[in-house]
């Protein structure tokens, strides 16, 4: 049994069944033209953007974007008391840039100054996707 092809590109299965939920999918999409779906689609997910609208209704911080208490070696880097790890993160990478402190070999290696040894755990070296881990500890529950 031949597939059929609707004026609109999409091609319809014939092997599926009446109540297969692709099946009841692809009717649905069949009746809107793809441009006027893509439109849509653009509109919907601007509407329900995570950003939330300037004003009423902002939601307060949560997560890794809520500021936490940190501890006296991250303080020292940070130099603030409280900060979320987000932006404890781009600060340590700032201060990585700024003092010249990545391999030149190998920019994914970042070479530990005393600050930094304080914060990773004493180590010499550590690569740049261990820092979100390392940090942890330095941020109170």
């Amino acid at each position: 049994m031949a597939a059929t092809i609707p004026s609109n590109g999409l091609c319809a299965s014939a092997f599926l069944t009446a109540d297969h939920p692709l099946r009841r999918r692809l009717a649905a999409s069949v009746a809107f033209p793809l441009h006027r779906r893509a439109a849509s689609a653009t509109a919907v997910r601007a509407a329900s953007s995570s950003k939330p609208a300037s004003g009423a209704g902002a939601r307060p911080a949560r997560g890794i974007t809520k500021p936490r208490p940190v501890s006296p070696a991250m303080q020292a880097l940070v130099g603030v008391p409280e900060i979320p790890r987000t932006q404890a993160l781009k600060l340590i990478w700032a201060y990585i840039k700024e003092h010249n402190l990545q391999d030149p070999e190998n920019k994914k290696i970042i070479v530990c100054d005393e600050k930094l040894k304080a914060i990773f755990g004493g180590r010499d070296r550590v690569g740049f996707l261990e820092i979100s881990g390392l940090i942890n500890p330095h941020f109170s529950k």
